[in-house]
Formats: C-alpha cells, sequence, structure tokens
C-alpha cells in the first residue's frame, strides 16, 4: 500500500442511499443518543423489517456507519424533512464516511455539473477509478465482482438521492435552506458534493 494516503474504505455495497432507514433509526437515537444503543435495539426489534437476521445486521451496520457521520441536529431533523432533503442529508453523510464516494462526488459529478458536461456514465466511474488506483492499492485489489458491486451501488445512491436519472443525466441539487445551513457549517463546504452552483 502506497504510505501518502489513507486506505478507502469500500464497505458501502449494503443497500443503496439508506435514506428509508435512517427515519427509521433517527428518533431511536434522538431517544438514547447512543450509536451503540441504535444498533441493538434496531435490530433486536428487527426495526428495519428484514427477512433474516444476518441482512438485518448488515442493514443496521452501515445505516449506523453513515448516520453517525451527522451531527445529532442533523439527525434531529431527520425525522422532520421532506424526503428530497433527507435524500441530500444522507448523500452528505456518505460522501463524509467513505472518502472515495466523497472525491467522486467532487471531482466528476460536480466538476461534470459545473462544466455543462450533462451526465455521469459508467465510463466516467472507470476512469476516475483507475486514476486513484495509482495511489490506493485497495482499489487495484478487488475483484471484478466487487468492482462492478461498487460501481452499481454507488450510481444507485445517485439516481435515489436525486442527483442523477436512471439514464445517467445529472439532476441539479435543489438543496433546501435548512439543509444548506448544515452542510455549510463544515469547512470546505458539504455543498461541494452536490451538482449545484452554490458555495
Amino acid at each position: 500500500m502506497n504510505d501518502r494516503c489513507e486506505r478507502y474504505a469500500l464497505s458501502f455495497t449494503t443497500g443503496g442511499l439508506l435514506e428509508q432507514e435512517a427515519a427509521v433509526l433517527a428518533p431511536v437515537h434522538i431517544e438514547h443518543r447512543d450509536w451503540a444503543n441504535v444498533r441493538d435495539v434496531a435490530v433486536a426489534q428487527n426495526l428495519l423489517q428484514s427477512r433474516t437476521r444476518s441482512t438485518g445486521v448488515r442493514r443496521v451496520r452501515e445505516t449506523v456507519k453513515r448516520m453517525s457521520a451527522l451531527t445529532d441536529r442533523e439527525v434531529e431533523i431527520l425525522t422532520d424533512v421532506t424526503t428530497t432533503e433527507r435524500g441530500h442529508l444522507m448523500w452528505a453523510a456518505a460522501c463524509r464516511r467513505y472518502d472515495f464516494i466523497g472525491e467522486f462526488a467532487e471531482e466528476v459529478l460536480r466538476e461534470r455539473f459545473l462544466t455543462l458536461a450533462g451526465t455521469v456514465s459508467y465510463a466516467d466511474y472507470d476512469s476516475f477509478y483507475r486514476a486513484k488506483a495509482m495511489w490506493h492499492d485497495e482499489l487495484d485489489a478487488t475483484s471484478a465482482a466487487t468492482y462492478k458491486k461498487l460501481r452499481q451501488v454507488l450510481f444507485r445512491m445517485m439516481v435515489e438521492a436525486g442527483l442523477l436519472t436512471a439514464k445517467g443525466a445529472i439532476e441539479p441539487a435543489l438543496i433546501s435552506a435548512r439543509v444548506a445551513e448544515y452542510l455549510t457549517e463544515r469547512t470546505p463546504s458539504d455543498i461541494r458534493f452536490f451538482p449545484t452552483r452554490g458555495v
């Protein structure tokens, strides 16, 4: 592995954006204020209504992992926002949790929007992946099946967040004032993860 770069975490292949799951788990966190407790309660009560325990554990673990990248105030508003707003917050959460997704969002999705390219394709992803693999041995080490799964899930997340159509056309993000307020509290601003001309 290259010493200059931290390894990418690539464990985001469970589910998609997990926006609905976040809506279910947010009230549990508001009550317990502890992610380990949220995980235990969600699994014990099968709050995500998974068919098997192993699937339930996986979905809860991944949802909690991403939600823990949000501030307490962001988690609190998950129960009180529109589906679009929740999608935007969970996209930001995925970008914060996974540098690979965050860099793709900023360097490919937003960049192509700003240069009026209009679309994001699998070929764009493949070029991005190859460029990052020069610095990240863990990308080279993935199997062909994992490579395809990572790509498939990332595109599914962008579609579910309303940032891309199923055919790959970029959808400009109309971020609400209250969500934008949270995203811009960070430095650099998390607006950079969205196809928008905002800050």
